[in-house]
């Protein structure tokens, strides 16, 4: 029994040496630039930009192709200036509209959970051929959810400003770079 137990650490061992030395071997460096624009988006995915992802938007800015540095709405215009300062090209004229929330009419819902499923960050409840409600921490402002609801009964809304929803205005001044 020993020897089965050493056998099968001496095999674990080289295993794991060996996955080490092909990890240092074949290690390939990411572009920073695309990191760097990564970590200045939302990271929600909900692919409202026209991109896959966030990661895929990334990408697209950093390549050689011309690509709208505002189409990223759950970011906002603060989302669009970092980037702006990343790719050191002025910022576009955005509307700041202030945050917003999926509602959804729960009195003419039918149930069909494509909201659900299109939902990138799970912030609808409910199910099938139930009312469904909108977890409004959660939400992110992304509109994923009003185009697939069959009976247009899903509107963003402004969120009203309370206690929890105040929030200090943005400073002025130099705009701010992730490094």
């Amino acid at each position: 029994m020993i020897e089965a137990v050493l056998s099968m650490g001496g095999m674990a061992l080289v295993a794991g040496l060996g996955l080490g030395y092909a990890a240092i071997k074949f290690h390939v460096e990411g572009n920073p630039l695309v990191e760097n624009l990564k970590a200045a988006l939302p990271s929600t995915n909900c692919g409202n930009c026209g991109y896959p992802g966030c990661g895929a938007y990334a990408e697209a800015l950093a390549g050689e192709e011309k690509v709208s540095i505002s189409l990223c709405t759950p970011g906002g215009v603060q989302s669009m200036e970092v980037i702006a300062g990343i790719l050191g090209v002025e910022p576009v004229a955005m509307v700041e509209r202030g945050p917003r929330v999926a509602y959804i009419y729960e009195d003419r819902c039918i149930g069909c959970t494509a909201c659900i499923k299109a939902c990138p960050v799970d912030a609808i409840i409910g199910a099938n051929k139930q009312s469904h409600t909108v977890i409004a921490d959660m939400c992110t402002d992304c509109e994923a959810c009003v185009e697939p609801c069959p009976v247009d009964c899903i509107e963003m809304i402004p969120l009203s400003v309370s206690i929890f929803t105040w929030q200090w205005e943005k400073p002025a001044g130099p705009t701010p770079t992730i490094h």
